[in-house]
């Protein structure tokens, strides 16, 4: 008795432990957010204060911010190119990715895995090497220095499409033949009965494509090149380029520029951990 009450408190000693030091790691992973967030509360003379002042004496919240959005560079219009951007690729991603995956996973046609097998081939090439091609075909089709082009860009994923193939496969063969029986085509169970069932991988697919393509800096630095097409981690580039050593300034737009990703994950969190529960369960 005394042997196991022993066990189950070094067990739970063990637990306590490894969950301070779950927690020290946290934090030291946050502490440069919290103090980006900070320096863009301050007047410039204060960010690099030391010892460091985590709560501003003398806030500039209001001034930093407003400099940044309504000043001389337009990060207003950068911020809608960037979401307008985003939101359409993510959305062209995921239905071209969702239909091809579900081709590859459900639909019988001649040469379906050496197909399949090309398309895993490409994550070999690296993204640099085919940037020359892409420009060039992009100036044939005039498609260079517009929005279109960069969502073209991203509208193909061969990791979306093997992410989802995944989940696809783990429906049940049961499902789409009880749809064909019933007289429906391979387009009506696909989107009223295959995708509905795989809802949680596909909000966890497009979260991570918004990501992506809100972060992308090296596609709109090579095929944009009017102003007033840029994006938002173009135009922090500039706007660090010509304020100089104004970092509460730059500091203000980087958490701008992150803002949009944090209120994606907190809406999506839930379908994200249902994704990835789905995908560990199979037949």
């Amino acid at each position: 008795m005394q042997s196991t009450m022993n066990a189950r408190k070094k067990k739970q000693i063990g637990k306590a432990a490894l969950t301070l030091l779950m927690v020290a790691v946290g934090v030291c992973f946050l502490l440069p957010f919290f103090w980006m967030l900070s320096a863009s509360m301050k007047p410039e003379i204060d960010v690099f204060k030391y010892p460091i002042q985590w709560i501003p004496q003398d806030w500039r919240f209001v001034e930093n911010y407003k400099e940044v959005w309504f000043g001389e560079h337009p990060f207003a219009l950068y911020y809608w190119n960037s979401i307008k951007v985003s939101v359409v690729t993510t959305i062209v991603s995921v239905l071209v990715s969702a239909m091809a995956a579900f081709a590859f996973s459900h639909v019988e046609f001649p040469g379906r895995k050496a197909l399949f097998g090309v398309v895993l081939l490409t994550f070999m090439v690296p993204s640099y090497s085919i940037l020359v091609p892409q420009f060039m075909i992009f100036r044939w089709f005039d498609l260079f220095d517009s929005h279109l082009g960069l969502v073209f860009l991203g509208s193909f994923s061969a990791l979306g499409t093997f992410m989802l193939r995944q989940f696809f496969l783990g429906l049940h063969k049961d499902y789409m033949d009880a749809a064909l029986i019933d007289g429906a085509g391979t387009f009506t169970t696909f989107f009223r009965i295959a995708l509905p069932l795989v809802r949680p991988a596909l909000a966890t697919y497009a979260i991570l494509r918004f990501i992506w393509t809100w972060n992308d800096y090296a596609n709109p630095l090579i095929f944009l090149r009017s102003d007033r097409l840029m994006t938002v981690q173009i135009g922090i580039q500039k706007f660090a380029a010509e304020s100089g050593a104004f970092y509460s300034l730059i500091m203000a737009g980087t958490v701008s520029a992150i803002l949009p990703l944090l209120i994606i994950f907190v809406i999506g969190q839930k379908q994200v951990i249902e994704g990835i529960a789905l995908g560990g369960v199979k037949g």
